[in-house]
């Protein structure tokens, strides 16, 4: 059996573009938002789920995942409001930012434990631009407070990397791990 350590829904839609059988079981465990590496950190904040779920299931396939922003040296996670919501976006006006999904799978015992990366270009835009897409996508969330695959035409200039990254579990070496 798959086992999917996260309690987000797209992760859970993405993890069903693989056409296999998969059940859910939320990690209870503390997110890390600190480390000597910040590109490091997805990937410890996978394993932590990854290990919490196997824990409790040995002889199973689990799958956990983490996606963080990082930005002008510093880790940008979820806001916790709608003004600070706007103040990211604004941010990252006209400005390019990585987004880093870590992934661990622990398949009887075996750790395999990854992270992809991708860019992020922003269009300039204005605090019109932000309500406009504030008004349209529930952001508090997400990640640097957007979705990239909701209304990303009054955002986002470009990208480069894996989509699905980018929204939040990098299906191309996932796919080759667990189905083959």
């Amino acid at each position: 059996m798959v086992i999917l350590a996260s309690q987000s829904p797209r992760r859970r839609e993405l993890l069903g573009k693989l056409e296999f059988d998969f059940s859910v079981e939320v990690a209870d465990t503390e997110e890390s938002a600190t480390g000597e590496n910040l590109f490091d950190v997805p990937q410890e904040n996978a394993l932590r789920k990854a290990r919490a779920v196997a824990a409790k299931h040995p002889l199973d396939t689990v799958i956990g995942a983490d996606t963080a922003i990082i930005f002008e040296g510093r880790l940008i996670g979820k806001p916790e409001n709608l003004a600070e919501a706007k103040n990211m976006l604004l941010a990252f006006s006209g400005k390019t930012h990585s987004v880093v999904t870590g992934v661990a799978v622990i398949d009887h015992g075996k750790e395999t434990v990854w992270r992809e990366i991708s860019q992020v270009k922003f269009k300039p835009i204005s605090p019109a631009d932000v309500e406009r897409y504030l008004d349209a996508v529930p952001v508090l969330d997400k990640a640097g407070a957007y979705a990239i695959q909701s209304h990303r035409e009054i955002i986002i200039e470009s990208y480069s990397g894996e989509l699905e990254n980018i929204i939040g579990l990098p299906l191309k070496k996932l796919a080759r791990i667990i189905v083959g």
